[in-house]
């Protein structure tokens, strides 16, 4: 499953909160959007998953307009996991995952002995099968978000789409989660918050700032000190860590931050930076 998102604009009333959005995930990629609070990340998320419909632009998915596929066809293409509010459900672990099979099912179908073996083996998956039984609300946030991606297991889309997965978890948790998004080779477009965790986990990232994407590519080409500088406003070393290989990013506060001036105008080398050339 690819995704193709071209220029797309939404406003509110009068305000553009996206504005011109162009992203590309390739089959099977892990591709992360990170940006300030109120950058536009869910709100992109939400015109792809078809929560909202962009004044302007165009949505794809393997080729096909989101807004040309009836309700259950893009729902068997596409499975979101969004950030869990505690207490929301009251069902059973088992009854939760099986949710997931409503895309394929009629209106008065009952599932079957194939839904059951899903269900069973997204829960196994995701290692909850133990708690199948046990009530969605009285679980961890961890294990919320393992039961959710299991539902999304059970979808059997090619196409994942997380909000910020992470969120209000611990930081076991957190490697978990992406740990388990990352061994499923499912294509994944997710928004995150933490920086090290996309540095780690994404195959390539996009930056939000006001609206807009204002660089693209992999963690070494965007993750630059000047540009973690000019949006998210702090002031950081960029490192590779000796055990993972990957880019470790170090925030400084602001009594040990002493940038040069060539520093301070410094762009990033490699990052697609738009609007700029």
């Amino acid at each position: 499953m690819t995704l193709h998102v071209e220029k797309v604009t939404w406003r509110v009333e009068e305000q553009a909160i996206l504005r011109d959005v162009a992203v590309d995930v390739a089959a099977g990629e892990l591709v992360g959007v990170l940006g300030p609070n109120g950058s536009g990340k869910s709100s992109l998320l939400r015109c792809i998953y078809r929560a909202l419909k962009p004044d302007a632009g165009y949505i794809a998915l393997d080729g096909d307009n989101v807004w040309d596929l009836d309700a259950k066809e893009a729902a068997r293409r596409t499975a979101t996991v969004l950030q869990e509010t505690p207490g929301e459900f009251e069902f059973v672990v088992w009854e939760m995952v099986l949710m997931g099979r409503t895309p394929h099912k009629s209106m008065f179908a009952r599932e079957n002995a194939e839904d059951h073996d899903l269900v069973e083996s997204a829960l196994g998956q995701v290692g909850m099968l133990p708690f199948a039984e046990r009530s969605f609300a009285t679980l961890s946030g961890g294990e919320k978000q393992r039961v959710l991606i299991a539902r999304a297991l059970a979808q059997q889309a090619r196409f994942l789409i997380l909000d910020e997965p992470t969120n209000h978890l611990d930081v076991r948790y957190q490697l978990e989660i992406l740990d388990l998004v990352r061994g499923l080779q499912v294509t994944t477009f997710t928004a995150l918050h933490d920086l090290n965790l996309a540095a780690t986990y994404c195959d390539r990232l996009y930056i939000m700032s006001e609206g807009e994407i204002v660089a693209a590519g992999t963690p070494e080409d965007v993750f630059q000190p000047a540009l973690l500088r000019k949006v998210f406003g702090v002031e950081a070393e960029v490192q590779v860590h000796p055990r993972t290989g990957k880019l470790h990013i170090v925030f400084l506060p602001a009594h040990a931050a002493a940038p040069s001036a060539t520093a301070s105008n410094e762009a990033p080398a490699s990052a697609v930076l738009v609007g700029e050339s």
